[in-house]
This record gives structure tokens, sequence and C-alpha cells, in this order.
């Protein structure tokens, strides 16, 4: 497209969205809610189309994508069923408006009011996974903002009828279309106007790459809210029920290698590994996994490809995992420290001061002790969805619900007062 009309195409859907967000900011709980549910409805009614063009949009970009990524882009009829059933979840979670409000009395007399007020535009940048349309969308209507989704072009023609649908539903129900707007151009061009486009969105969320999103952070004048990458390590303790930790590492690499809560990297400490890795690594390459490890690992089992320098700070999403030794849990926390993207990191150990020290030395969005790493996730949390993880401190941190999609202003009632 050209770059001038590429230009006025997004300010436009930028000045809709803006004056959508007046719109949806004064809905009730109960209005936003009916909207949620139309769009479970709708989208259970329209899942043979929905699969039908996910299905031909797979087939044309099979060659170039991994099976992991393949999974990731897929949207089955029992997919789009659990899609379903989280937008009624997320129905029955309270109003993030009414969170958090409170009020006092000033020393001069007048009324001071902290009220929960929505972010107003979001903007949604991400690469693949179109559940992520739906998610976006419900969770930004629910906090009552306006919401512009910016996905991959492995997925636009499903993102196009997913955003069909909800524009559809919110004109049956007699509210503006422009509350969920979708931007069809992927190329490079649209990224980088909606990274410029201050004057209509209020927070910027991107999701993929660790590259793709510095390079967002690195080149937006808009607000963001940095959703990191995910190079999540696991420690073996000593002391680890062995396994147990088997069954965890397992799950945390192999459940769905393609997101970012999935393990990308081992730590096993020195006195076990010889002993605890190649029971591991049974299980592992049943699994189709393929395994890289420096060459104390090489010389444990002669099924490890030698890692390389590159290797430890790779988020792999895929069916591959780095495995390190480390002589105590002090290596286990300095070798993290080194490598981390702030995501995801976990223990498992039986030593309860060894898994306190860990979970307090380390500084990540999430520290699990002897659980999988797959439980970073806004619907595991209890949050009903969510808009991305943050690795980021300010404002927002870890798996992000509806609260994070919230902001606050403060009222002031008074009775004439003027200040001395």
């Amino acid at each position: 497209m050209n770059t001038n009309k590429l230009h006025k195409q997004i300010n436009l859907i930028g000045e809709r969205a803006q004056a959508a967000s007046q719109i949806v900011s004064g809905l009730s709980i109960d209005e936003r809610n009916k909207i949620l549910l139309s769009f479970a409805s709708e989208i259970e009614k329209n899942s043979d189309k929905i699969v039908e063009i996910n299905v031909q949009e797979l087939k044309e970009h099979r060659d170039d994508l991994s099976l992991p990524m393949q999974k990731r882009l897929q949207l089955s009829k029992e997919k789009i069923s659990t899609i379903a059933s989280s937008l009624k979840a997320l129905v029955k979670l309270a109003d993030p408006l009414s969170e958090g409000n409170t009020s006092w009395q000033a020393k001069a007399g007048f009324k001071v009011v902290k009220k929960t007020v929505p972010l107003g535009v979001v903007a949604m940048i991400y690469e693949a996974r179109p559940n992520v349309t739906i998610d976006a969308a419900a969770l930004t209507i629910k906090s009552a903002n306006a919401v512009i989704l910016r996905g991959g072009k492995e997925s636009i023609k499903t993102n196009q009828v997913l955003v069909s649908i909800l524009q559809q539903s919110l004109k049956k129900l007699g509210y503006s279309e422009n509350i969920v707007q979708l931007i069809e151009d992927t190329s490079h061009d649209s990224v980088k106007e909606l990274l410029h486009l201050r004057k209509f969105i209020d927070v910027l969320i991107p999701r993929g790459s660790g590259s793709f999103i510095n390079y967002v952070v690195d080149n937006s004048t808009v607000p963001v809210i940095e959703t990191g990458a995910g190079n999540d390590h696991i420690f073996v303790d000593k002391s680890a029920d062995q396994e147990e930790a088997i069954k965890v590492i397992v799950n945390s690499k192999v459940q769905n290698p393609s997101v970012c809560n999935s393990a990308e990297k081992l730590l096993v400490h020195a006195d076990i590994a010889k002993e605890f890795l190649p029971k591991l690594f049974d299980q592992l390459s049943n699994e189709g996994v393929e395994i890289r490890g420096d060459k104390e690992v090489q010389l444990i089992d002669n099924r490890v490809e030698l890692a390389k320098d590159f290797d430890w700070d790779t988020e792999y999403n895929d069916l591959i995992i780095a495995v390190h030794l480390v002589n105590n849990l002090k290596e286990a926390i300095d070798w993290i420290g080194k490598h981390t993207t702030h995501h995801t990191e976990a223990i498992l150990t039986n030593s309860a001061e060894n898994a306190s020290e860990f979970m307090q030395r380390i500084d990540a969005a999430v520290v699990t002790e002897n659980a999988s790493t797959r439980f970073t996730d806004g619907f595991e949390f209890g949050f009903g969805a969510e808009i991305g993880i943050s690795t980021q401190k300010l404002h927002a941190r870890g798996p992000m619900g509806l609260t994070a999609l919230t902001s606050y202003k403060y009222e002031i009632f008074g009775h004439g007062e003027i200040r001395k």
C-alpha cells in the first residue's frame, strides 16, 4: 500500500478508536458483560466457518512454519469452544472499574476520590496465535477500553473473520464496531505507523519474538508495556525428587513448546547429573526433544549436541532444550541472572532453605517452586484470560488481566474552598 495512504488509513483507525473508547468507557458492567456473552455465542455459531478459513490459511503457510508454530496458529472446533468458555468465565469476574476506589477528606475541607478508570485505547501488535485476537478484544471491553489489533501475516485471514464476527456482534447490540478494529495491512510499515500514533493510542502491547519486542520498545513513541520473550530456566537442586522433577520438566518443555512459558534451559546440580540426566533424556527423547548442552553434559550422555554460545540466550519456541551443570545454588542463581529474560524461572527442590533463597533472589515476573513453568498464564492464575505477560516492573508485571488495563484519576468535590 502507498505509504501516504497507509498513514491516513491508520490515523483514521486511531481516531475512530479514540471516539469508541469514550463510548465503551460509559457502559455499565452489565452492558459490557452482555457484549462478551454475545461474542461467545457468535464465535460458537460460526465455528465451522472459522475452522475452514484457518485450515486454508495453514495450508498456505505450511512450508514456512515449524510444527509447533503451526499448532500455535491452529483453531480447531475444540479450541474455539475453549475460547467461548473463557469468555463466559470472564463475564463472572468482578468489574475491574469497581476495584481500588477510595475517598478521603482533605485538610482544606474538600473531598478527594481516587477512581479506577480504563486506559482508553489499547493497541496490540502480535505474531501468530489468533486466539490472542479474542482474548485482547474481550479483556479490553470488560475493562471498558477500545482496542486496535495488528496480527501477523500468517493468520491475517483468520483474524479478519474473527474480528468481523465481533464487529457484527457489536452492531447487533447497537454499539460501535470501532470498539474493536483490525489493521489488515501486515507490512512492516503498518507497525511503524502504530508506533507513532501517540495522538490516539494510550498504550501499546507487543507480543512476539524477543527481537520484535525489542524493536517496538526501542522505536515507539507510544507508551509500551513490554511482554518480553521467555528464555525460561528450571534449576534441579540436588535435593529434588527426581521422578517428580522429570515429570515437571517434560511438561514444561513438551506440553506446548511454542509459547513463552515453555522451559528453554535446564540447570542441573552436578552431584546428581550422572544419575538424573540419562533418565530425563530418555523421556525428552521419546517426546522428540532435541537436547543441547555443555561439554560436561555431553560426556554424561552422547545424545547431547554441543551447545553454542547463542544457545544460552535463545528462546527456541520449539522442541529444543539446552542443559548446563552447576555446582551449587549460587551458581544457578548467577547463571539465571546473566541469561534471564525476567519472564519465568523455576526451582525443583526439597530444601526449604534453597527454595526460599531462590524465590527471594531471582528477578523475574514469575518465580516457581516445584511446578511447571506452563502455569505462568492469566487463565491459570484465575484472571479469565490475559492480554500478555509483562516482564517489566512499571504499571504491570506478569500475566496481565483486567486490572492491568486500568489506571486511575482523582476527583475533587469542593464547597468553594480556595488555597491560602
